[in-house]
């Protein structure tokens, strides 16, 4: 990849942030060339997320300097931020839910025909800027602000973990859009946990490890293992042992199924599923977007009533009306999305104790004593970092998902309904969730995990089923559940056929192109380039 010139867009150096006890970042640094996407990496808790809230002025450093073209500036809020040209775009969307999207646009000043422009850019060219901003999905809003943030054109863009939550055609428009902005004179900084999407549109990465800056790599050919070895040191050899130690597992047989789900059906989306989980199994569930899988969970969680079909739980037939309904026949629900789950402004320990407080409790008053051991040791055995105390939503959200897992784990687990647990969270945090979940299953628990990931069922799981259009058209053993057959029974094609086409490699590869294009351009004008 090429680099338009070697001078400095921007430049942050010796920057520092603490909260009481917890040191965010100490002495970080990033260097930003024009021209360029950079990658932002590390694991959870890194200092990522706090080094942009301080470059957009949302959050003041203890120490450091910050330079935009050469003129050193402190900023002093978003809005100030914007301003002068840096802009970031967030995990969670940042629109006023009661608010229309054009009533949003307005509070941003944001132009209304380049904003629809890069709406077209990013597939949503038909958008009604009427609508509420709380009754658009999640994964439209991020895509709204993202193009909001377009429409102003900045010189410094960034992007925190964009992809996370978005389907895998709207990834693909985000990663041409980001691709198509190298070689000009404004950049792109890039956070995202796939490795994938780092190769195919970054030019170079940024490491942070504990709070600091532990290495600067170009992004190249097999330049992923240096960037998780500066990450986390020997990775790859601790996943093989939790690959290993599922294949090595026991299962339990000729037992009555932990839960039993025969011909459950929802509406149009979901018709006549069935699937056993035994004792001491962890079943993937493996889809594309929009396959049922979100009906599915909805039903076993207690959350959506099915049109059809029959839930057993030990063999005995149950009904849900509410999900309090499921807890209490033990089906406990892990959503993707924490900050539904989480009480953000209560603390670990409330949030953790909130499903225990019937179990603890004497002549109606709550033992503290009783309480606090519980939670305690469910805080230990994630190895959730709660050194901040106070509120959840000052935790890392690695350690978010964390504090969801330990309010079930702290009562004990008969089945656990899993749906994307580990999507936007670190290396280091979706390992000790592997080693959790096997854990849990050894200890006889069920487990039933949806992933986005398909290289989490080899890792984690003993056996998977493939829903398609509503339906289970494969159930693969793990022996045989890699990527390529997990992608074909995805499609709905023959899992021991070959595909006709790369699917899995089809939309990065245009990316990739797409990108380079971009440069080769800039290059034909006559930019100055480097190998950088």
């Amino acid at each position: 990849m090429t680099l338009i010139t070697t001078d400095l867009l921007l430049e942050a150096t010796g920057i520092s942030k603490t909260y009481g006890a917890v040191v965010a970042l100490r002495s970080a640094s990033l260097a930003v060339r024009p021209g360029e996407v950079h990658a932002l990496m590390g694991a959870n808790g890194a200092g990522k997320s706090t080094l942009l809230k301080i470059l957009t002025g949302a959050v003041r450093p203890d120490e450091g300097t910050i330079t935009v073209r050469g003129r050193q500036r402190t900023v002093h809020s978003p809005a100030e931020a914007r301003r002068g040209g840096i802009v970031s775009v967030y995990q969670e969307p940042a629109l006023i839910p009661d608010l229309d999207i054009r009533s949003n646009l307005r509070l941003t000043e944001t132009p209304v025909e380049p904003f629809r422009h890069w709406l077209g850019e990013l597939g949503m060219e038909d958008l009604d800027l009427s609508s509420m901003a709380r009754r658009v999905p999640l994964a439209s809003l991020r895509i709204i602000d993202l193009a909001r943030a377009l429409a102003i054109e900045p010189d410094v863009l960034m992007l925190d973990e964009i992809t996370a939550a978005l389907p895998a055609n709207l990834t693909e428009r985000v990663l041409e859009v980001v691709g198509r902005q190298r070689g000009g004179d404004r950049s792109v900084i890039f956070i995202s946990h796939r490795m994938i999407e780092i190769a195919a549109v970054c030019d170079r990465a940024t490491v942070l490890r504990e709070g600091k800056t532990v290495g600067v790599v170009d992004v190249t050919q097999g330049s992923e293992e240096r960037i998780v070895e500066l990450m986390l040191g020997q990775i790859v050899e601790d996943m093989a042992a939790i690959a290993e130690r599922t294949a090595g597992s026991p299962k339990a047989s000729g037992s009555t199924p932990r839960l039993t789900a025969r011909g459950l059906s929802s509406g149009t989306k979901l018709h006549d599923v069935s699937f056993d989980i035994q004792p001491g199994e962890v079943l993937g569930v493996v889809a594309l977007e929009g396959q049922g899988q979100d009906e599915l969970f909805d039903i076993l969680a207690g959350s959506e009533r099915p049109a059809g079909g029959e839930l057993l739980v030990d063999g005995s037939p149950v009904s849900f009306r509410h999900p309090a309904d499921a807890i209490r026949a033990g089906l406990v629900y892990v959503a993707a999305d924490r900050a539904e789950a989480l009480l953000m402004q209560r603390s670990v320990r409330e949030n953790i104790a909130l499903p225990l407080t019937t179990r603890i409790r004497h002549w109606g008053l709550i033992d503290l004593a009783a309480e606090g051991h519980t939670v305690q040791a469910a805080v230990a055995r994630l190895q959730i970092d709660a050194r901040a105390g106070g509120e959840v939503r000052r935790l890392s959200g690695g350690n978010q998902q964390k504090v969801t897992i330990a309010r079930w784990v702290a009562g004990g687990v008969h089945t656990m309904l899993c749906f994307d647990p580990t999507r936007g969270i670190d290396i280091r945090t979706k390992q000790q969730i592997y080693l959790l979940l096997r854990d849990l299953a050894e200890a006889g628990a069920a487990v039933l995990l949806y992933t986005s990931e398909l290289k989490e069922v080899q890792l984690v799981c003993d056996r998977a089923i493939v829903i398609f259009g509503g339906r289970v058209v494969a159930e693969i053993g793990v022996a045989d559940a890699d990527e390529p057959a997990l992608l074909r029974a995805a499609y709905n094609l023959r899992v021991d056929a070959p595909m006709p086409e790369d699917v899995a490699g089809e939309a990065v590869a245009g990316v990739v192109a797409a990108a380079q294009e971009s440069t080769d351009a800039g290059a034909e004008r006559g930019l100055p380039v480097s190998d950088g």
